[in-house]
């Protein structure tokens, strides 16, 4: 993106990261106009690059669904950090840029030659943000991580699923995409202090910390009352009414916890008599007596559609949404009017549809360019942006330091991977008989 309304324009990100937790950052700041190039390891064969560009079982063109997800807006270049002349072609990329971001353990970093104290003596103003399960202090520091495990470790899964079964992973991978949003926001702070202050600045995000952040009011009532609270289901600890209902012909959610919207929804639901009885009048009546409130409006609620109850709840503006599946949310109305999903054209792959940027700002214009092939941008950005000759780029290119993917190389490599696929189906046909 390169439009000189864009927010970041002018920003040039280094994107180390790779998989959900750091691409969907650096896609938000390419969505807001950040020139992102992704470094990305030409080494291993059918599965270099990032591990998300595997045409699993969803794929555009050979390019996985899950690499489409989120690396929109962004330049791709194979480049082999393990070599030495890798590094050198690195380091020159990193005197012409203005942030360094990685998702990789702490002691990688210092292989490549890119920690702060390395990229802060080529670029003295150089930002240089990492996310990493656990951040790089602490006696965890070295440890793996995925989403699934700063879940567990930092409480969201004691809170998510119903009460007396097994704690669940939120459907949502918040371990990796909140870490994404914080290194975001820290890059963008940081981006603003240094217009200031002229300073570089090092950004350690640790997943397991936004975890604990994200916790907010429930570690209030802990840290202040005590209180370990179990799994939440769809409802709240201490608002009523506020979860989920079924209808006849499904799910629907009510969020009436103050006396406006509960008389709201008591004249929605033709049960205007409640307001009147001392066990439901008031919102301390109503949290003493959730189980009865509960169960009042679960045999109302199951009485009609959930459309029914719609028309109803809209005319009475009752706060209340459909529990909608995806292919139902992709399609709600209000979606569709924010630009929320959007359709690219890809020039190998053809036309597919992705999710919008839900940050609409005045006086912009939302530009989508889609995912790269495996080392589309390498000679370009050897040439423009680094200025070698062409005789040193030819080189690299001989000695595979530097790669480019062509649409020949992806489609053999989709046809190798549709081979696998098809050996892995048979022997778990052959398996289960």
């Amino acid at each position: 993106m390169d439009s000189n309304n864009s927010l970041l324009a002018g920003v040039r990100v280094i994107d180390l990261s790779t998989v959900l937790a750091g691409p969907y950052c650096t896609m938000l700041l390419g969505d807001m106009g950040a020139e992102i190039i992704k470094i990305e390891n030409p080494k291993g064969g059918i599965f270099a690059g990032d591990f998300s560009r595997v045409p699993a079982q969803y794929h555009v063109g050979g390019i996985g669904a899950y690499f489409l997800a989120v690396n929109r807006n962004e330049k791709s270049v194979e480049l082999d950090l393990s070599s030495e002349k890798g590094r050198e072609v690195f380091h020159d990329l990193v005197s012409v840029s203005d942030v360094v971001f990685d998702n990789l353990r702490p002691g990688v970093l210092a292989k490549i030659g890119a920690d702060y104290e390395t990229l802060s003596k080529i670029k003295p103003d150089i930002i240089s943000c990492s996310l990493t399960g656990y951040g790089h202090t602490g006696p965890y520091s070295n440890m793996p991580a995925y989403d699934i495990c700063v879940q567990a470790r930092g409480g969201a899964m004691s809170l998510t699923g119903e009460r007396g079964r097994p704690p669940v992973r939120m459907g949502l991978a918040m371990g990796d995409l909140a870490g994404s949003l914080f290194a975001a926001l820290g890059i963008c702070a940081c981006l603003f202090n240094r217009e200031r202050s002229g300073k570089s600045r090092r950004v350690d995000v640790s997943m397991l910390d936004c975890q604990i952040s994200l916790l907010t009011y429930l570690s209030e009532y802990h840290l202040v009352g005590g209180l370990v609270p179990g799994p939440q289901g769809s409802g709240h600890e201490t608002l009523i009414p506020y979860r989920a209902y079924a209808a006849k012909d499904g799910y629907l959610v009510l969020a009436c916890p103050n006396e406006k919207h509960w008389a709201s929804l008591c004249k929605a639901i033709g049960r205007e008599d409640l307001l009147e009885d001392p066990e439901y009048s008031n919102v301390i009546a109503r949290f003493v007596n959730k189980e009865k409130v509960d169960e009042t409006l679960e045999e109302i609620i199951k009485g009609k559609t959930v459309e029914e109850w719609g028309e109803s709840l809209d005319e009475h503006a009752v706060p209340w949404s459909p529990v909608n599946t995806i292919d139902r949310a992709l399609t709600d109305p209000e979606v569709l009017a924010r630009n929320m999903v959007v359709e690219l054209e890809h020039p190998v792959s053809g036309t597919y549809k992705s999710v919008g940027n839900p940050i609409k700002v005045s006086d912009t214009v939302e530009e989508f360019k889609p995912v790269p092939l495996l080392g589309q941008h390498s000679r370009e950005v050897l040439e423009n942006i680094l200025r070698y000759d062409e005789t040193r780029i030819e080189q690299l290119f001989q000695d595979g330091i530097v790669a480019e993917q062509t649409p020949e190389q992806l489609e053999e490599a989709c046809k190798t991977l549709e081979n696998l696929r098809d050996m892995f189906a048979q022997h778990i046909e052959e398996r289960n008989k």
